[in-house]
């Protein structure tokens, strides 16, 4: 399966495990619910879905690579504790507790979070003498004699020997007591996740001409050379500082994170292409609605990898857009909340004194309340940070709802010395009234680069099979998607009903075809 499927399997299993009776019990006692092993090739993302998981099931996680610890340090130290059995006093060899098992109770003290995720990463690597404490963790979940915490759910990931020297294969026995997952990569499904983590468009224009370079392993007699998902992740950041400080990239620098010559000399080529091709098409004169008639002409007559590339240089443009507007709904959508609970915590105020306020009091009050509501949020988002409940679009969200209440407060304190001055709330209105045009003029732009964009394919390639690639693409991406969903787009819905015409008219001309083949062969017989 691929790594979306063993999340969603994951995300399953632990609503599964988690469910609890009318008496509160977990309705899949403890000694039932299997440990999932997840078994790949590296650098699939295997730990990256665990984060992933955590957050999006409110739980908490807990992750060690077992290969980095020692006996000692997973089970813990022995002491001498004496006891006394049948009226006869007996030195008892016991243990410490687990680092591992005091990371977990650690982290329900920190975040008050108390059903969780213990990943144990690279379980099947362990030492000899690590190997027998792993089977009877799988089996027993325990580290030594410390038990792990009830609610909190093992899953376990490994690579398959194929790809580590150092594997241990389970015995049936161990294999028997777990929910085991093979998961391998799939190109299409870690572009949904590059989509959304705005990896750069340089690596998925080549990775959508290249698929066969997204992840490979190769044992020759030089070595093992490999490119795998997680370095194609890596280095899309690497290059995204490097432009930023100007800095050149070659096949050497590429060659540090896509450890496979060919393919980093490949890419390193495709590389000086793509930025040539931007050069040459003027993409931001593009989405601005400027297009030379000798650009138009030049890529109606391009070769296809560079009409896929332009594609994407579109598509990488206008994503950036997508995800501005996006940021700015959640920013404006987060804002209202908060703004409607200084509005009840000010009513309370007037209903508990049975009075209108005066001006200055009100106004005092309302900065009052738009301080302590800023004050609830910080402690909202630092207590989320240390459960690992954001992702790093969440945190800028949470960044930039806490300015803008302190703008907010600042603005009624200044609007406060006009003595001609309005209500508190109302000047609270007026600020909140220009965050609510700043987003919609942000959607306005967007989609009037969406047209450019639409213009400009139409213009090069008419109806082409280019623009319903361009579509297509549009609806994979999460906040292209978004953005449609919520804001729609008539030349998006065109295309987008023709191609479900056409995908539907194929499969009813293979169902046709089937029948025939059914018929022929029923006269046959």
């Amino acid at each position: 399966m691929n790594i979306k499927r063993a999340k969603e399997e994951i995300k399953n299993t632990i609503k599964a495990y988690l469910l609890k009776d009318e008496f509160g019990e977990y309705v899949i006692p403890s000694i039932r619910q299997r440990p999932v092993l997840l078994m790949g090739p590296p650098g699939i993302g295997k730990t990256q879905i665990m984060e992933q998981t955590a957050r999006e099931c409110h739980v908490g996680l807990v992750a060690y690579t077992i290969t980095h610890h020692t006996r000692q340090s997973a089970v813990g130290l022995p002491f001498i504790k004496e006891k006394e059995y049948g009226g006869k006093a007996c030195s008892v060899t016991e243990y410490t507790m687990s680092e591992i098992i005091a990371a977990i109770y650690d982290k329900m003290e920190r975040t008050g979070i108390k059903e969780g995720i213990l990943f144990i990463d690279e379980i099947n690597c362990v030492s000899e003498t690590m190997a027998p404490m792993m089977l009877q963790f799988l089996q027993c979940k325990t580290f030594g004699n410390q038990q792990v915490p009830e609610g909190w759910i093992i899953v376990a990931a490994g690579n398959p020997p194929e790809y580590n020297k150092s594997v241990r294969d389970f015995d049936v026995v161990t294999l028997d007591r777990v929910k085991r997952l093979d998961v391998e990569a799939d190109y299409g499904v870690w572009k949904e996740y590059a989509y959304r983590e705005k990896l750069q468009g340089a690596i998925l224009s080549y990775l959508d001409i290249r698929k066969d370079h997204f992840y490979r392993i190769e044992t020759t007699v030089d070595g093992v050379f490999f490119a795998t998902a997680r370095g194609w992740e890596d280095l899309s950041q690497f290059l995204s500082v490097y432009e930023e400080l100007g800095q050149p990239v070659d096949a050497q620098v590429i060659g540090q994170y896509i450890q496979h010559p060919k393919i980093a000399k490949d890419f390193a080529n495709y590389l000086e292409l793509y930025h040539k091709y931007h050069r040459d098409y003027q993409i931001d004169e593009v989405l601005a609605g400027r297009v030379q008639p000798s650009v138009i002409s030049k890529l109606h007559f391009a070769e296809f990898d560079e009409r896929i590339s332009v594609m994407g240089l579109l598509l990488d443009r206008l994503g950036e857009e997508f995800r501005k507007a996006y940021l700015q709904d959640r920013v404006v959508t987060e804002l209202f909340g908060h703004l409607r609970s200084v509005r009840v915590r000010l009513d309370k105020m007037v209903a508990d004194t049975g009075n209108p306020a005066e001006t200055d009091r009100e106004l005092r009050d309302t900065v009052r309340c738009l301080e302590e509501e800023r004050q609830l949020a910080e402690k909202a988002f630092q207590r989320d940070r240390e459960a690992g409940q954001l992702d790093k679009l969440s945190e800028i969200t949470a960044f930039k709802v806490q300015d803008k209440l302190e703008y907010m407060k600042k603005y009624v304190m200044n609007a406060a010395e006009d003595t001609k001055t309005d209500t508190g709330f109302s000047l609270v209105r007026e600020a909140f009234a220009e965050e609510t045009q700043g987003r919609q003029e942000l959607l306005d732009k967007t989609a009037e680069k969406l047209d450019y964009a639409f213009d400009f394919l139409e213009a090069a390639f008419g109806q082409g099979q280019e623009l319903v690639v361009f579509v297509t693409e549009l609806t994979a991406g999460y906040y292209s998607a978004w953005y449609i969903q919520e804001n729609g787009c008539d030349r998006y819905y065109k295309y987008n009903k023709g191609l479900l015409f056409a995908e539907r008219q194929q499969e009813i001309s293979s169902q046709i075809e089937e029948a025939k083949d059914w018929m022929t062969g029923a006269d046959l017989i």
